[in-house]
């Protein structure tokens, strides 16, 4: 006898210009437990995927070539009935502009994952280990906190 099949937890991910951590958000949640949540991400405002970020994740050997940077309003990529179980916001700024003023309230984790901006790199190389630093800084936060739709949703804080 076949088991129930359980309903996959919405998340969106949120930062400013959905070009990086919320991106990486995505990917990860999207590579390591497709089969538990439908991810999402967007910013209020929307950029270009950052390059150099696909530059680095494609030579740790992940394409991140097909993501595309989204702001709210974007319902070619986001769900049309807005409707997410769980958002989370990788910056602080963010969420203390934003998370009283969308339709997601009563369901939002604030989890402050730096942006590009915190960089300190002289060259190069510096700039991808920092890259290749937040890179797996997102994909450990998303293994430990993901793994369990419970502990995700234990960390709700508004």
């Amino acid at each position: 006898m076949f088991g129930k099949k359980e309903k996959r937890v919405r998340v969106l991910f949120i930062d400013e210009k959905n070009d990086l951590t919320s991106q990486l958000a995505e990917y990860f949640t999207k590579e390591y437990f497709d089969s538990r949540y439908e991810a999402y991400s967007a910013g209020p405002k929307r950029d270009m995927v950052d390059c150099e970020l696909i530059s680095v994740m494609y030579q740790r050997g992940e394409d991140m070539r097909r993501q595309v940077s989204k702001d709210f309003r974007d319902r070619d990529h986001l769900r049309e009935d807005e409707d997410y179980d769980i958002v989370v916001f990788l910056r602080k700024g963010v969420f203390d502009e934003w998370a009283k003023r969308t339709p997601w309230q009563g369901k939002q984790v604030l989890c402050e994952m730096g942006s590009a901006e915190d960089f300190v790199a002289t060259d190069d190389r510096e700039l991808a280990e920092c890259y290749s630093g937040l890179i797996e800084k997102m994909s450990v936060w998303v293994k430990e906190n993901l793994d369990d739709p419970e502990k995700l949703r234990s960390m709700i804080s508004a």
